[in-house]
């Protein structure tokens, strides 16, 4: 999270010294820093990103890549620019890099997630899950959750003088 807030203050600074292109480098590279704090964050802090590490930095390459082939063919005052599948060489690769590939690795990632994913990554997932559940350790929680209708977590409605039905159907 440190890495976010260094990245946020540099933007700012970029902004405010109207500092572009810069600026531009730096929002490409908070968006893939986030995108690994999330994956960071649902292993209780633990610096291992996956399934999502090769995703992480392809997304960066991409964006970087994206960037620099539109601040090398991009001037201010350029009125002619070289076509490529008649687009602007800029144009072409805003839309292939920032936009295209991103959204074709997310697809990429949806579909084969089950072949990489297996049994064993869910179950841990859903183990940490339960886990956190049980010790209530959600963070906007100040009590354990109740099931609908006040009744006890293992299915037994509460009566009012504090005993149960023992899971009765009413």
């Amino acid at each position: 999270m440190g890495i976010v807030a260094l990245l946020s203050a540099g933007l700012l600074i970029a902004a405010a010294t109207d500092v572009y292109r810069v600026f531009s480098y730096l929002a490409a590279l908070l968006i893939a820093v986030i995108f690994c704090a999330a994956s960071i964050e649902r292993n209780d802090g633990e610096f291992d990103l996956a399934p999502y590490g090769r995703l992480s930095v392809g997304l960066g390459a991409i964006f970087m890549t994206g960037l620099t082939i539109i601040w090398l063919s991009w001037h201010p005052g350029v009125s002619e620019y070289t076509y490529l599948f008649g687009l602007p060489i800029p144009t072409l690769a805003y839309v292939v890099f920032i936009w295209l590939l991103p959204i074709l690795g997310a697809f990429y990632y949806a579909f084969v997630f089950p072949q990489i994913g297996d049994e064993e990554l869910v179950d841990d997932i859903m183990a940490d899950v339960r886990r956190v559940q049980r010790t209530d350790e959600l963070p906007l929680s100040a009590s354990r959750p109740e099931a609908d209708g006040g009744g006890l977590t293992d299915g037994r409605q509460a009566s009012s003088d504090g005993s149960s039905d023992e899971g009765e159907r009413r």
